[in-house]
């Protein structure tokens, strides 16, 4: 759900945090379940943002007993529009233990201490590591179909996934793309984005110059290496701090942009195709990175 700035400090810091802490220091009380879940669990509650989106698409709405807090944000959650009556989780471990859920998935992108009072309850719970790419995307899609009993469900998904992304165009050398992002961190390779950017014919900066999977870069060095763009998050296009001030230094302004909502990428999930598409259309608009 990242490997943005920075890539599990900043997304999974304001993020992933939001995400796991979302209700509270409970995640995980039982890490791989020691309690069964039932073939159609009735009650499931997602304790991670990214878990949230999975449910929204897989399970009915009346097995949903409880969405993380961060859910309802649609600068967090793509799905957010899809809550409205749903339950949100305030963030108690007695919460969790008066619904008693059959069923709590979410992702283990950090442990929490165990919380006593939830310890002896022995949850079943499904982990889901952060999806990188569309494949991993996939099979945590049929993963998660079939523990909420919709494995047809799952499989209409991927074949909608599929069959959208089939549709967008593809090729090499559309041209080298750095994704900046606040306080000048730099998503490398391995990433859900730098999977995104392959997708569309495009050289992630970071893989060309040797980079890690997360690095700061300053604006002289990205300047000398002279991308073909800038991929940005699209909140950043206001100055809130003095980490997307850094964004709007007028050395970066001859740099083309392109922008993807922070909600399409934080999570790998059903809004993959969202940013693809976008990512596809903005590449293919643009006269200096339009390459044949």
């Amino acid at each position: 759900m990242l490997r943005h700035v920075p890539s599990r400090i900043a997304r999974w810091g304001a993020l992933a945090i939001a995400a796991t802490v979302a209700v509270g220091s409970i995640a995980f009380a039982r890490p791989d379940g020691d309690r069964p879940a039932p073939a159609h669990p009735r009650r499931i509650i997602s304790l991670n943002l990214c878990a949230d989106q999975y449910l929204l698409a897989l399970a009915d709405r009346a097995q949903i007993a409880g969405l993380t807090s961060y859910s309802t944000h649609p600068d967090m959650s793509a799905a957010a529009a899809q809550v409205r009556d749903l339950p949100v989780l305030r963030g108690s471990a007695e919460e969790v233990m008066t619904i008693n859920p059959d069923l709590i998935v979410g992702m283990p992108a950090r442990r929490s201490s165990i919380v006593s009072a939830l310890a002896d309850q022995h949850y079943a719970t499904l982990d889901l590591k952060p999806a990188e790419s569309y494949a991993e995307i996939v099979v945590q899609v049929r993963k998660v179909a079939a523990a909420l009993g919709h494995v047809d469900r799952g499989e209409a998904l991927i074949a909608r996934m599929d069959r959208e992304l089939a549709a967008l165009p593809r090729g090499k050398g559309r041209g080298v793309a750095a994704y900046y992002q606040r306080r000048g961190y730099l998503t490398g390779t391995g990433t859900l984005v730098d999977d995104l950017m392959n997708r569309a014919g495009l050289v992630n900066l970071a893989g060309k110059l040797g980079r890690p999977v997360l690095s700061q870069l300053s604006l002289e060095e990205l300047v000398a290496a002279k991308p073909d763009y800038l991929i940005v998050e699209s909140a950043t296009d206001r100055v809130t701090d003095q980490g997307t001030e850094m964004l709007h230094h007028p050395v970066l302004a001859a740099i083309p942009r392109i922008r993807l909502p922070q909600a399409w990428t934080v999570c790998g999930g059903p809004a993959y195709v969202l940013a693809a598409r976008s990512l596809a259309e903005q590449v293919a608009s643009h006269p200096r990175i339009a390459r044949p």
